[in-house]
C-alpha cells in the first residue's frame, strides 16, 4: 500500500524512555496494514542483536545494520513505503537529506534516537529532524534518583557521573546509563 504523501516522524527522548519500543510498534502496525517496511540500524549498536532493532524490554524487528548513510542508500528497497531508522543519533547529518528525499517520494520515514547526549546537549541529526518533521514525539523515562519524569541520559562509571570531556559516543545500556530529571542530571566539568 502506498501513502498519498510522504512524511518524517521522530521518536526521541532519553535512554529508557521507550523510543525503540514505539518505533517497533509503528513498524508492526504498518506491516499489519500490508505496507512494505524496511528497517535500518547503525552497526555500532550491537547491544542485543546485530540484525535486529531490539528494545530494552525485548521487543524486536529485523533490521539492516549500516555503517553510514551510504549503506542505507545501497540497501534501500525501491518498493519500501515505510522506512524506520533506529538510533539515528549515531548517523551523520546526511541522513536528514536522505529522509527528505524519501518523504518527497511518498515514503513514511520514522526516525528514533536520543535528542541529547550524556552532557544534555543536542545529539547528532535528531534536533535537525525535530525541526522539519511532520510529527515529533518526545518520550520520557523515570528519574532513577527521585522517580519524577526524566528527559536526560546520565552516563556513569563505577556509579559516578562521567566528566563533560569524556567521549560522547559509547554504546551501552543500564550498566553505563540511567535516566535522570534535569535536577539530578550531573555533568562535572
Amino acid at each position: 500500500m502506498k501513502h498519498t504523501h510522504g512524511s518524517i516522524e521522530v521518536v526521541c527522548g532519553s535512554m529508557f524512555s521507550g523510543k525503540t519500543e514505539e518505533l517497533i510498534r509503528r513498524l508492526v502496525r504498518a506491516r499489519i496494514a500490508k505496507q512494505n517496511i524496511q528497517v535500518f540500524k547503525p552497526a555500532i549498536d550491537n547491544r542485543y542483536d546485530k540484525k535486529k532493532v531490539t528494545s530494552h524490554t525485548g521487543s524486536d524487528i529485523e533490521a539492516i545494520p549500516v555503517k553510514d548513510v551510504s549503506d542505507i542508500r545501497k540497501n534501500l528497497d525501491k518498493n519500501a513505503t515505510v522506512v524506520g531508522i533506529d538510533e539515528a543519533q549515531f548517523l551523520d547529518l546526511s541522513v536528514v537529506e536522505l529522509a527528505q528525499e524519501l518523504a518527497e517520494r511518498g515514503v513514511r520515514v520514522i526516525v528514533a534516537g536520543l535528542d541529547m547526549d550524556f552532557r544534555g546537549e543536542p545529539f547528532g541529526p535528531i534536533p535537525t529532524f525535530m525541526s522539519m518533521a511532520e510529527r515529533v514525539d518526545k518520550l520520557h523515562a523515570i528519574c532513577m534518583v527521585c522517580g519524577d519524569e526524566a528527559s536526560r541520559t546520565q552516563r556513569l562509571v563505577d556509579g559516578k557521573p562521567v566528566r563533560y570531556d569524556d567521549p560522547v559516543v559509547i554504546v551501552g545500556a543500564n550498566e553505563m546509563y540511567e535516566a535522570r530529571c534535569r535536577k539530578h542530571h550531573e555533568v562535572p566539568k
